[in-house]
């Protein structure tokens, strides 16, 4: 069976596992439009013969506005609940659009349209949790010696699947949905969990508690942030994995950096970050370890050290990946990006300009669009330095929007600061614009 008659044998066995006719089906999708306050569809004959061919031998794909409207009603249990999580029917129905041809950039807008919605009211915090996991874990708190391998795993793909929305969903929304994970981990770990199943938790809790403080920093909770890192750090030294406690080295750093501005701490937390991933199986971690230590040199005026840590970083990110433990921590659009930042202050504004501009084009995925902004942010800085001040406003105005859809505080933070930059031109029109934009989208 080739991947199109599969994905319609699977559209059709999703049907059939929610007991609907082709006419059910219809009807429900129907009232699904109404509700979404979506154009009307046509008759229930009409969208049961669309059903129909979804589903045929040589199957047509739903069109965009049939996809949104499966993706709803296959979020939800038959009882209602929001289910979106690995082994539910709405993964399952992502994956089935897959097997007809649709693309993993389409596929994920999908997901992101429906988390959104379904945490438009400040619910869903359950929403990635299959209801057999939902289950599985409910026996594995009152009794941690019940814990299996399959409820690890169900942990494991939230705390993925929320690290996957970053910057296509609001940071608030994001700390909502992984908060029952953080809290799962640590009963856990308190147990006693069967041994050979301790590890495993661990790796969990730290990518959990990483990804949470780093979530408590975008949304100002500073104090919040630092104890999760605390937690992160404890529990991954109880990992023989270098890359990993890297990992976390490094995200406390960034958060470090900005949030307190000081350098001497946050250098210290590179130094740590380098010393783990140079024993550790990553390269990637490597490279990325090696690019924040040249930041961080080029932020002290240390332009010599700033070009060995890029030659490392560099070395590192070309080697073979096959193998690489964290194959999505780096990549050299992220690289270039960091070369730009130390152009910014040992080297040229030129260059430091042409290195941004390739490192956007290069940041394209949904996951990507915070270091997207930060760049174009860091871009229209070098703009402002090479007497462009119109062209660097205009560069701003697209790093508002993407600041505001996701709250993220470092776009903001360098907002900041390329606004005080512009500051000799605060009587000029489009400076004005820039100011409008901002107090109507930031407040500030």
């Amino acid at each position: 069976m080739d991947g199109r008659a599969a994905g319609a044998a699977r559209l059709k066995a999703l049907r059939h596992r929610r007991g609907l006719s082709l006419a059910a089906l219809a009807r429900a999708l129907i009232a699904l439009a109404e509700g979404l306050h979506q154009p009307a569809l046509p008759s229930t004959a009409s969208v049961q013969r669309s059903v129909a061919r979804w589903e045929s031998p040589k199957p047509t794909m739903p069109d965009e506005r049939y996809q949104l409207l499966l993706a709803h009603l296959y979020a939800r249990t038959p009882a209602g609940e929001v289910s979106l999580g690995a082994g539910s029917d709405f993964a399952e129905y992502l994956h089935t659009l897959g097997l007809l041809g649709e693309s993993e950039r389409r596929t994920a807008e999908l997901r992101t349209l429906v988390m959104r919605a379904a945490t438009d009211t400040g619910g869903g915090m359950l929403a990635l949790l299959a209801p057999t996991i939902q289950a599985q874990l409910t026996a594995a708190l009152a009794n941690p010696e019940q814990t299996e391998r399959e409820t690890i795993l169900g942990l494991a793909s939230v705390v993925s699947d929320v690290n996957a929305e970053v910057g296509s969903l609001p940071m608030v929304r994001l700390q909502l949905l992984l908060a029952p994970a953080i809290e799962t981990c640590r009963r856990l770990l308190d147990g006693p969990v069967p041994e050979p199943l301790v590890p495993q938790v661990r790796e969990v809790a730290v990518a959990a508690a990483t990804l949470a403080g780093r979530l408590a920093f975008e949304t100002r909770d500073d104090t919040a942030s630092r104890a999760l890192y605390a937690e992160a750090t404890r529990e991954v030294g109880r990992l023989a994995q270098p890359w990993r406690q890297a990992g976390v080295y490094m995200s406390h750093a960034l958060v470090t950096l900005y949030s307190t501005q000081s350098l001497d701490e946050a250098r210290h937390l590179v130094d740590q970050a380098v010393r783990a991933a140079r024993s550790g199986e990553s390269a990637l971690t490597r490279a990325r370890a090696h690019a924040l230590q040249a930041e961080v040199a080029a932020r002290a005026g240390h332009e010599r050290q700033v070009q060995a840590a890029l030659g490392l970083a560099w070395y590192d990110i070309e080697t073979d990946h096959a193998d690489d433990p964290a194959p999505t921590s780096f990549s050299p659009g992220y690289l270039r990006g960091f070369e730009g930042v130390c152009e910014l202050y040992v080297g040229d504004a030129g260059a430091a300009h042409d290195r941004f501009a390739r490192s956007v084009e290069a940041l394209s995925a949904p996951r990507e669009q915070v270091q997207r902004a930060i760049v174009t942010t860091d871009q229209a800085l070098a703009r402002i330095r090479l007497g462009e001040p119109r062209a660097a406003a205009e560069l701003l105005h697209e790093c508002v929007a993407a600041a505001s859809a996701t709250g993220g505080r470092v776009p903001a933070l360098r907002l900041r600061q390329a606004r005080q930059e512009l500051r000799p031109w605060r009587r000029e029109d489009w400076m004005a614009d820039l100011d409008d934009h901002l107090m109507d989208t930031l407040g500030a």
